[in-house]
């Protein structure tokens, strides 16, 4: 019994993830040591041995090396809360899809780039701004999953601002794990839930 084939479009879509990742991790390393508006598209290509126009077919605009396939990672949340069972309280549900993100870092190394990546996103107002962005993104996929289960007349209502109060929730979890030393962000997260819901 031969060896299963792999589409070639299958192939094409591995090298290109791997080349989107090679760029996002030269990128967030050049702004993390030089600060992300001193760092041009120009000098990302250059480090990576790619020209400007090549960066461009990866990555919109420097902004997005560092933020990284926003439908895609929005999708995993979507998905992950679609798996929660409907009578589960909507906060529990949303809490444990950011989780399953999470979850994907494998290793130390991928601990630490993703620690860098959070720290550099928080520097700068054109990355706040693009990540404020990506967190309306990701509402449109979660509200019409919270709205279906929940009652009453106002039901749109208290379904956009859970969403909005679980991303809050994971941004603050994600940026006080970039600054520690040895924090859990699965643990921040669950405690930045609970505070939430304590108050």
């Amino acid at each position: 019994m031969g060896k299963p084939s792999i589409p070639a479009s299958g192939l094409r879509d591995i090298t290109r993830e791997a080349v989107r990742v090679r760029i996002s991790a030269v990128a967030v390393d050049l702004f993390a040591e030089h600060g992300f508006d001193s760092v041009t598209v120009e000098q990302i290509a250059a480090a990576v041995g790619i020209s400007a126009r090549s960066f461009h077919r990866y990555f919109p605009a420097k902004e997005d090396a560092v933020i990284g396939d926003v439908a895609r990672w929005g999708a995993i949340v979507r998905d992950a809360l679609v798996a929660r069972p409907v009578d589960e309280p909507a906060l529990v549900s949303l809490r444990c899809a950011f989780e399953s993100l999470l979850a994907r870092s494998r290793g130390d190394e991928d601990v630490q780039r993703s620690k860098r990546t959070m720290r550099v996103l928080t520097s700068t107002a054109s990355l706040r701004a693009r990540n404020l962005e990506k967190h309306l993104g990701w509402a449109d996929m979660l509200v019409p999953v919270v709205r279906e289960r929940l009652d009453g007349d106002d039901a749109a209502l208290r379904a956009r601002t859970l969403v909005q109060v679980a991303l809050a929730c994971f941004d603050t979890a994600l940026a006080a794990w970039a600054e520690s030393e040895d924090a859990d962000a699965a643990e921040l997260l669950r405690r930045s839930f609970e505070a939430v819901a304590a108050g």
